[in-house]
């Protein structure tokens, strides 16, 4: 372990570098030849005993599709379930860009899928790339492989100033697909090469993923190498596109009836208050809509089944971190609207986190606040490897073995750019979908605060008030509206992880 965390200081990379300024000055070049040169001396040997982590990022899945997954609700007794985790933005651009690097969108600067305020284009031009923890894992000893999806926007045959189509540092093995939401008939960026898929069983792209997946475990293990696997999959993002042998299954499924489906809230903002009631045929299609999507999770959910299989067949299982998440919600008909996300509600931005591995107490449910800016210095801290300072998450880890650390935050940052509208964008809102303009919010344990650019505002009482229906923004006492203002404020101005995390445990 002191050979680890030796290797781990010698990192250049990973989340949250501090900007550019912090970036520029880590490029000279000498440093990473020597931790590059000390790896490949110690030799794999030297570098057994750190765990492996297969991280599996799916895309627009809400805590209601688990039910229908087998392989991760066994995972619940088996670890640990984060009952507590939220996206900084249901967006998947800026949510991913919050994952790869732990920081927040106001440090990345990455608000939306698409140019001038996100996308790929944002994530690259900034140099984000250099401060991700696949950087600093890699340059810690790990193989590191991304497979499925990266960042919206993203050209598998994009040649960012060179002969053959642009991987980013970081990763050992590169299997990025493009448009991959259909499932059939992309083009996928394999390592500098791109081959493109057609529409036969065999190019199913969850399939796919899941193949890729079970031959890096197998190489990795052969090389008694630490590894790093993120399979972020397309599924369930619509067009909800399931495998074959799944198409006909749940016959008769509707979506979830809570209390908030087709329902008017109490003092809801401009952009909510206008939506009608649905009717018969709009219920209709969010209940096929619902469907489909419980169907598209079955592939990820037998890819799970099968990584699992495969790591205890090459022996690497008890030593391997799984860790299942999704990079935002989806409501479907809460609030009356139609499929969509981008809302502070919790169907959007409250999203799986389950984990087992190594330490991580069995059937166990953690209750802190988390977020996904807390997955990138987890990571690094699992691997022994350095976890900057301009890094906005902190890690799970003490979480992750059971422990409880006194003073953890006591909210979590959202933050939004809207309204959406980016031509191409998969994620521009339909009619009826809603799409509300900027927000900022902080998300307690017991209560959602929201400031829209409009000057509205809202807040919900959890405790009485679970499914977010009955606004209190006006009956806030004057002092009490000033402490919520004054906390967010804080937060979503904060930069690194000592700031943030103190912005984070004040009480609002």
């Amino acid at each position: 372990m002191a050979l680890a965390l030796g290797l781990g200081l010698l990192a250049l990379g990973g989340c949250g570098g501090g900007g550019a300024a912090h970036r520029q000055g880590n490029r000279t070049g000498a440093a990473s030849t020597a931790a590059k040169t000390l790896t490949q001396a110690l030799g794999a040997g030297a570098r057994s005993g750190r765990p492996n982590i297969v991280f599996v990022l799916t895309d627009d899945l809400a805590w209601n599709l688990v039910r229908y997954m087998p392989h991760v609700v066994q995972m619940q007794p088996r670890g640990e379930t984060f009952s507590n985790y939220f996206v900084t933005d249901s967006l998947c651009c800026p949510s991913r860009a919050s994952i790869l690097t732990g920081r927040f969108p106001h440090d990345t600067r990455v608000f939306d899928n698409s140019p001038p305020e996100g996308g790929y284009g944002v994530f690259h031009k900034r140099g984000e790339e250099a401060e991700t923890f696949a950087v600093a894992l890699q340059h810690a000893g790990y193989r590191t492989a991304l497979m499925g999806k990266y960042l919206n926007g993203y050209q598998p045959g994009a040649r960012e100033g060179g002969r053959r189509p642009y991987v980013p540092p970081g990763w050992s093995e590169w299997d990025v697909a493009g448009n991959g939401y259909p499932e059939y008939g992309y083009r996928m960026n394999s390592n500098g090469r791109v081959r493109a898929y057609g529409y036969k069983t065999a190019d199913y792209l969850t399939g796919v993923l899941a193949r890729k997946g079970l031959s890096f475990i197998d190489r990795s293990a052969t090389r008694r190498q630490p590894f790093l696997l993120e399979l972020a999959t397309f599924a369930p993002h619509a067009p909800y596109t399931a495998a074959p042998r799944d198409a006909r299954a749940f016959p008769g499924l509707r979506a979830p009836r809570t209390p908030a489906f087709d329902t008017v809230g109490s003092n809801e903002p401009a952009w909510l208050s206008h939506f009608a009631s649905l009717g018969p045929g709009q219920i209709a299609s969010i209940d096929a809509k619902f469907r489909k999507r419980v169907q598209a999770v079955q592939a990820v959910d037998r890819m799970i089944a099968q990584i699992q299989s495969r790591l205890a067949a090459d022996g690497v299982a008890r030593d391997t971190y799984i860790v299942f998440s999704s990079d935002n919600g989806l409501h479907m008909g809460e609030h009356r609207l139609r499929p969509g996300k981008l809302t502070a509600f919790d169907t959007d931005i409250k999203v799986p986190l389950i984990v087992t591995g190594p330490g991580v107490p069995a059937a166990s449910t953690v209750a802190q606040l988390s977020e996904n800016v807390d997955l990138c210095p987890s990571f690094e801290e699992l691997a022994g490897a350095r976890v900057p300072a301009g890094v906005d998450g902190h890690s799970l880890v003490a979480l992750l073995h059971g422990r409880h650390p006194a003073g953890w935050r006591k909210e979590i940052l959202v933050e939004h750019h809207g309204r959406v509208y980016g031509r191409g964008d998969p994620d521009l809102p339909t009619s009826g979908s809603g799409n509300p303009p900027s927000y900022e919010a902080i998300r307690t344990a017991h209560a959602l605060y929201v400031e829209y650019s409009t000057g509205e505002r809202e807040y919900y009482q959890l405790r009485r008030d679970p499914f977010e229906l009955s606004n209190l923004a006006d009956r806030l006492s004057p002092a009490r509206a000033r402490r919520l203002h004054r906390t967010l404020a804080g937060v979503e101005r904060c930069h690194g992880a000592r700031a943030c995390w103190r912005a984070q445990r004040r009480t609002a």
